[in-house]
């Protein structure tokens, strides 16, 4: 059997973190996954990246790692280490770890424990993966060892998979069911692997926004979790922030001297807004309750950005206009 040095793999310390960890992975995994990576033995690298993780990140099964190295998850060819019957009492290691191989079911009573020790929750009494009950063999649905029909076959935790899912502003607004098409990876009977196309259909949680997750229960490969991350494409009009919503809006130099009266695009249609005489450039107006709707039903607001803007190409009489205005005004924007 392969032994694996998971640290050495995700390139930490013995005494690294969960966090230190963590980050290793993500940076590894991004490095060597298959659809970015098409190396020969990027794929081999990636499995063992994932491999290390699972362990070192579950402080259980980096426990047993550290204390029975690269026979952690190795049980019938398992022999303890020199010393190993030294501490804790005969038929004990490190840990407290039983090694009592006495008797048929219910003769020693720690064959079990044993097990529990080096496969962590499959093999405890009437326990089975993922919490569900099963028989009280503890190699039940391991072939060659026996177990009845109303036990369990072990099925190996699945591996998840993240994907992105881009959408626009408006949709999520109105919540459609989105369809995302994804080449995902899958096992064959025989042992060889591929990739095909899978469709899924996507219903946009309330109070969704750009970076939310949505968790797909068992569609990942073998049993485990697709993750989507909600992307939102850039918008002409509007700048998302969480559920509220930034547009920018122009206004004449007399709109902004005088007040008006204009129209502004929501997500629903145009909506009045009255501009108060003297608004300044750099102004933030609210429109409450026109953003994106949060779980609970209320929404966000729409803030309006305060823009003067002034022509390009005055006409003759624009730019006479605004010589009499500079003479007879006594508006001074700066102190002399």
């Amino acid at each position: 059997m392969k032994y694996l040095d998971y640290y050495a793999v995700l390139g930490v310390p013995r005494d690294a973190s969960t966090e230190d960890i963590k980050k290793a992975f993500r940076k590894l995994a991004r490095k060597y996954h298959p659809d970015v990576n098409k190396a020969p033995g990027a794929e081999t690298k990636f499995k063992e990246i994932n491999e290390s993780n699972e362990v070192l990140s579950d402080p259980e099964k980096r426990k047993r790692y550290d204390a029975l190295g690269h026979n952690w998850k190795s049980g019938q060819d398992f022999t303890p280490p020199p010393g190993w019957g030294g501490t804790g009492g005969a038929g004990r290691g490190p840990g407290g770890i039983h090694f009592d191989f006495g008797g048929a079911s219910g003769a020693g009573g720690d064959f079990s424990d044993f097990f529990s020790s080096l496969f962590g929750d499959l093999g405890g009494p009437g326990r089975s993966p993922r919490g569900r009950r099963g028989g009280a063999n503890p190699f039940a649905g391991f072939g060659g060892f026996g177990g009845g029909p109303e036990e369990e076959t072990f099925t190996p935790r699945g591996q998840d998979f993240e994907a992105n899912l881009a959408l626009s502003i408006e949709d999520l607004f109105s919540r459609a069911p989105k369809s995302l098409t994804l080449q995902m990876p899958a096992t064959h009977p025989d042992g060889s692997r591929s990739r095909q196309s899978k469709t899924f259909h996507v219903r946009i949680p309330p109070g969704a926004t750009d970076g939310t997750r949505i968790r797909l229960s068992g569609q990942g490969e073998g049993g485990g979790n697709l993750y989507l991350n909600l992307r939102v494409a850039p918008h002409p009009v509007f700048q998302l922030h969480g559920l509220d919503l930034d547009l920018t809006l122009p206004l004449a130099p007399w709109e902004a001297v005088l007040g008006a009266k204009v129209h502004i695009p929501t997500l629903e249609g145009l909506a009045a807004l009255h501009i108060p005489p003297g608004t300044q450039g750099g102004a933030r107006l609210r429109l409450t309750g026109k953003g994106l709707p949060d779980k609970d039903g209320s929404r966000g607001d729409i803030f309006v950005n305060i823009r003067i803007a002034l022509p390009d190409h005055p006409t003759p009489r624009e730019k006479a206009l605004f010589e009499q205005l500079a003479k007879e005004s006594t508006f001074r924007p700066r102190p002399r």
